[in-house]
């Protein structure tokens, strides 16, 4: 300690010395209530003084002690002389403002408060997608076929959000995503919610992707391919999927999971009549979780009671489509066109099985469509869609199990990439077989009964390399077929084969 501030200390000591004295003269010609309160406050200010001596003592011992010091002017101390009045009584001590812990985790930053009951983490996602699609250059100039797809580069996903939890039960996550379909997006609100953590229940009200299946379930950060399966990305586009306005009541035990929500229409969504309401829900069940084996078995449905209103007096329009799993060119090739719908209700099973390294994973849906004003001989459409994919990580490390969502995340990386101590990441193959199925009695002699939206299959193969769990790099194949007449009932040729590579560049966290 420097002879300033021993300085700066002797007098504070001798201000509060001549305060405590001040006070005490004061006290004499006071009532008792007032004299008791002065102690009081003579008690906090002895109190302190005493703190400073010893504080004072300590740094003298410490300091070095110099060769000449010069003589300090003595401070001058005034006290002002005030009427006789009652003195505050002394103030209690402020609480310490709790401290908080700075850390990265898998490259994600967190700011937490000592006692867990407040967090902040930053996290982030770039997903580049550079394509080229083979396509047969002889296809007639139509629209809705898509004889030229884009080949190129597009960031699917560009996102940056801050979620975490506060007041220890409530949990909250905002993200904003500038990625898109075929072309970079301008940026939009891709989530932002509360969660009520009350054991075994959380409540969610916000813009979210509520758990309808599966595939839905799981983070595309770390999923076997670059989309969900057709059939899978489709179904939870109809009542859930990213930006949907919706409340969710989730509950879970060891084994089991079951979620219900109330559903609205999308942030960011054109102004309707009136927004969809829908409800979606899901029940999951592990009976085997074992060292070496896990069973998934699952169902999950979903309703819309009404369609969006988007015209004044009527026009609730549903449409059914979905693009070919790649979305460096966002052209959708099988749609059934607006049907106008009174409600819509889909069914859903799933199916996984995990044994150490290998996984295998399955959904089925079946989807029925309720005409609004059928006219006589026009039935009601259904429509539905399965896939069946499987990943084998060859460097042994099996893929994680979210307790908290019932799906599969990427895979634990045991040895990070690292050439110098000769560790390369995990290593996984993965392959897909994929069928939407959108057409309804497409051969029926009544155009107004028939629906041609298409069918399309695909075969999907890949490898996938995780360097560490910030990054990611897969390199696909696709192999895509469309079978789909003209709906106008002409003969326009919709019905395509092609295939595409596609190269994805990821990190996230």
């Amino acid at each position: 300690m420097t002879i300033n501030r021993l300085a700066s200390r002797m007098a504070l000591i001798a201000c509060a010395s001549t305060l405590a004295i001040a006070g005490g003269a004061q006290a004499q010609t006071s009532t008792p209530s007032d004299q008791q309160a002065r102690i009081e406050a003579l008690e906090a200010q002895l109190k302190f003084l005493q703190q400073q001596i010893n504080d004072l003592k300590a740094a003298s011992a410490a300091a070095p002690v110099p060769t000449a010091v010069p003589a300090a002017a003595p401070m001058p101390i005034q006290v002002a002389a005030s009427a006789p009045a009652a003195a505050p009584k002394a103030a209690p001590a402020a609480s310490p403002l709790p401290a908080a812990t700075v850390s990265i985790a898998a490259g994600r930053p967190t700011i937490a408060s000592t006692d867990g009951a407040f967090t902040a983490s930053l996290h982030g996602v770039m997903q580049l997608d550079t394509a080229h699609y083979f396509q047969d250059k002889g296809l007639p100039a139509v629209i809705g076929n898509g004889r030229d797809l884009n080949s190129g580069s597009n960031f699917r996903r560009a996102r940056l959000g801050l979620d975490g939890r506060f007041f220890r039960n409530f949990d909250y996550s905002i993200l904003l995503d500038f990625g898109g379909n075929g072309t970079d997006g301008p940026g939009m609100l891709q989530e932002l919610f509360v969660q009520y953590n009350y054991a075994p229940f959380k409540v969610r009200v916000g813009a979210f992707a509520p758990s309808v299946g599966l595939s839905d379930a799981a983070s595309q950060n770390g999923s076997l391919f670059p989309e969900r399966p057709a059939i899978a990305e489709m179904v939870r586009g109809l009542a859930a999927a990213d930006r949907r306005y919706g409340l969710q009541v989730q509950t879970s035990g060891e084994n089991w999971l079951l979620s219900a929500a109330a559903t609205g229409g999308k942030s960011g969504d054109a102004q309707t009549f009136d927004e969809q309401q829908a409800y979606v829900g899901r029940a999951a069940f592990a009976p085997i979780k074992s060292k070496d084996w896990l069973l998934h078995l699952g169902v999950n449905g979903g309703y819309i009671a009404t369609p969006a209103q988007a015209a004044v007096g009527g026009a609730y329009a549903l449409t059914l489509a979905e693009r070919p799993e790649l979305r460096v060119d966002g052209a959708t090739l099988v749609s059934t066109g607006a049907l106008d719908a009174r409600n819509l209700r889909h069914l859903g099973a799933e199916l996984a099985v995990q044994h150490k390294s290998l996984l295998i994973q399955s959904e089925v849906f079946d989807l029925a469509l309720e005409r609004r004003n059928a006219a006589a001989g026009v039935s009601d459409p259904k429509f539905g869609g399965w896939y069946v994919e499987g990943g084998l990580v060859l460097t042994g490390e099996s893929r994680r199990y979210n307790a908290s969502t019932f799906a599969f995340d990427a895979p634990s990386i045991a040895h990070p990439f690292d050439p110098k101590a000769g560790q390369w990441g995990a290593w996984e193959l993965a392959a897909r077989y994929s069928v939407l199925d959108l057409n309804h009695h497409e051969l029926a002699a009544l155009a107004a009964d028939r629906v041609r939206g298409g069918e399309q299959t695909i075969w999907s193969a890949g490898v996938n390399w995780f360097p560490n769990s910030v990054t990611k790099v897969s390199l696909d194949y696709l192999d895509v077929d469309i079978d789909r007449l003209d709906p106008a009932g002409g003969a326009i040729p919709l019905s395509q084969g092609y295939q595409a590579v596609n190269l994805r560049s990821q990190f996230a966290f």
